[in-house]
């Protein structure tokens, strides 16, 4: 099953700080929205396959348990799918987030995220202190 927590490219090398370079500077955004542009368009490619690997693999098995593999292997890739897309909507989200010069800041405290994490995960909206606490919360409070 692929990884859909982060951008899997292999096609983009991390992108290389200068000295004294601004942060978010139109050579960093580019460089993210094409790694992003090129996420959702392999997972886009993804769903194209699924819905066709569906569409071909539908059987009706005589034998009860292997419409049971079967069942529970289209539930397994229509989960899968159904993580993509809400995957597909944070990219949107982070692409329209360039757009508007707010790429790369904290939605909480508005600090840098940092370029590494970027890379690490392209639709980060929280700079790690302030995801760490988010998650410290979640913990105290069992969700």
């Amino acid at each position: 099953m692929p990884d859909t927590n982060t951008a899997k490219s292999a096609r983009f090398s991390p992108y290389q700080v200068k000295q004294g370079e601004e942060y978010m500077n139109d050579q960093q955004k580019d460089h993210f929205r094409n790694v992003l542009s090129l996420w959702k368009q392999e997972l886009m490619e993804e769903v194209d396959s699924t819905i066709t690997h569906l569409q071909e693999e539908v059987s009706s098995y005589a034998d009860p348990n292997d419409r049971a593999s079967q069942e529970e292997e289209f539930s397994l890739e229509l989960r899968t799918r159904d993580r993509e897309r809400k995957l597909i909507k944070k990219i949107n989200e982070a692409m329209d987030s360039i757009d508007e010069d707010e790429f790369g800041f904290c939605e909480e405290c508005d600090i840098e995220i940092g370029i590494r994490r970027l890379e690490a995960r392209p639709t980060a909206t929280l700079c790690i202190d302030c995801k760490t606490l988010s998650e410290i919360k979640e913990k105290q409070n069992g969700k």
